[in-house]
C-alpha cells in the first residue's frame, strides 16, 4: 500500500487536509519543534528514522546526504517546519512534502519492497519529529508533565492530518502511541548501514554557525565533540535500540545527561527569544497566523549542489 490512490482519491485527500486547523502560537508544538535545540538531536532523529526498514531502505538508494549533512539537513527543516508553521499555508506546504516522497521507491537487499509513502513508513518519520518534540521540551528543557505529553501527541495528529494521509497508523491515544513506540523500537527497528553511518559523525563538516572557526581548530574539537554528540545521542534512544545497536549505558551515564540537559536548559534562557528559534519558526511567531507572508525558503547555500539530493 502506497497511500497515494488514484486521482480522484488524492483530491479528496488534498480538501480533507485542506479543511484541518492548522496549528498556531497557542500550541505546544510551536513552542518546542521549531527550537533550535532540536539541532542536537538530529543525529537521533536520523538514527531512529534509517532503523525504519523502509525508511532506511529509501536514504540508501535515493539520497545523497552523507555527502551533504549541513546542507541537506538545514534545506529539509524549512519544508518540515512549514507544515508547523505556515498558518493557512500549512496545508500546502504538506501536501508539498509529501510530494518530494513520491518517487522514493523499491525493493530494498533484502528484497522487500518500500515506498517512502507508505503510511506506516510516512507516519513513522512523523513520529519521530513528535517525539523529538517532546525530548527538547522534556529532556532539553524545563520538563513536561503528562497533561503536557498528551496535548502534544493530540497536536501531533492534527499534523499529521495535514499530510492528506490514512489514519491507519496513527495510535488512538498518548498511551496507545508509548506502546507503538515501545513495539517498533523492539521488533520493527533493525541494525543498518544508514544508520551506522548517521552516527559516524567523526569526519564532519564544520556546522555553519561555525563556519568562521579556523579549520585547524575544528579538526582539534572535532572527534571529541563528535564522541560527546553520539554519547548523549545514545542516551536518548529506547532501550531496546541501544541493545540492537550494542550501546550500554549506565545508571550514571544517565545521571550525566541529565545534568546536561538541566545544563541547556539554563543556558538557553541567556539566549535572545529572537535568535531561539529556526527562521521557517520565527517567520511564523512573526506574523502569527496570516496568510498574506511568504515563507521563508532556504537560502541557496542550502541548496543541492550539482551531487544531487
Amino acid at each position: 500500500m502506497t497511500g497515494r490512490g488514484d486521482g480522484a482519491d488524492a483530491e479528496a485527500r488534498g480538501e480533507r487536509a485542506r479543511a484541518v486547523e492548522p496549528l498556531g502560537p497557542d500550541s505546544l508544538t510551536w513552542k518546542y519543534f521549531g527550537d533550535w535545540r532540536g539541532v542536537l538531536l538530529a543525529p537521533w532523529a536520523g538514527a531512529m528514522q534509517n532503523m525504519h526498514p523502509g525508511l532506511g531502505a529509501g536514504v540508501a538508494e535515493h539520497s545523497r546526504f552523507f555527502e551533504e549533512r549541513w546542507e541537506r539537513l538545514f534545506r529539509s527543516l524549512y519544508p518540515i517546519g512549514g507544515v508547523v508553521y505556515d498558518g493557512p499555508r500549512a496545508a500546502r506546504t504538506a501536501r508539498e512534502v509529501r510530494g518530494y516522497h513520491d518517487g522514493i521507491k523499491g525493493v530494498d537487499e533484502h528484497g522487500r519492497p518500500y515506498h517512502a509513502l507508505d503510511p506506516d513508513t510516512f507516519y513513522w518519520a512523523h513520529a519521530t519529529f513528535f517525539m523529538l518534540t517532546v525530548l527538547v521540551a522534556d529532556r532539553f528543557g524545563p520538563g513536561l508533565d503528562e497533561a503536557e505529553k498528551r496535548r502534544l501527541f493530540e497536536e501531533h495528529v492534527r499534523w499529521w492530518r495535514l499530510y492528506g494521509m490514512s489514519m491507519r497508523p496513527v495510535p488512538g491515544s498518548w498511551d496507545e502511541f508509548r506502546a507503538y513506540w515501545d513495539r517498533m523500537a523492539s521488533e520493527v527497528l533493525e541494525d543498518n548501514r544508514p544508520t551506522r553511518e548517521i552516527l559516524d559523525i567523526r569526519g564532519i563538516a564544520k556546522p555553519p554557525v561555525l563556519r568562521r572557526l579556523p579549520d585547524v581548530v575544528w579538526r582539534l574539537v572535532r572527534v571529541p565533540l563528535a564522541r560527546f554528540t553520539v554519547w548523549y545521542t545514545v542516551g536518548l534512544f529506547p532501550p531496546a535500540v541501544r541493545e540492537r545497536l550494542g550501546y550500554g549505558w549506565t545508571a550514571r551515564d544517565e545521571r550525566l545527561l541529565r545534568c546536561f540537559g538541566r545544563l541547556v536548559h539554563h543556558a538557553w534562557k541567556l539566549v535572545p527569544a529572537g535568535r531561539r528559534f529556526h527562521p521557517r519558526a520565527r517567520a511564523g511567531w512573526e506574523r502569527g497566523c496570516s496568510a498574506g507572508v511568504a515563507p521563508v525558503t532556504s537560502p541557496s547555500r542550502n541548496l543541492r549542489s550539482s551531487r544531487g539530493s
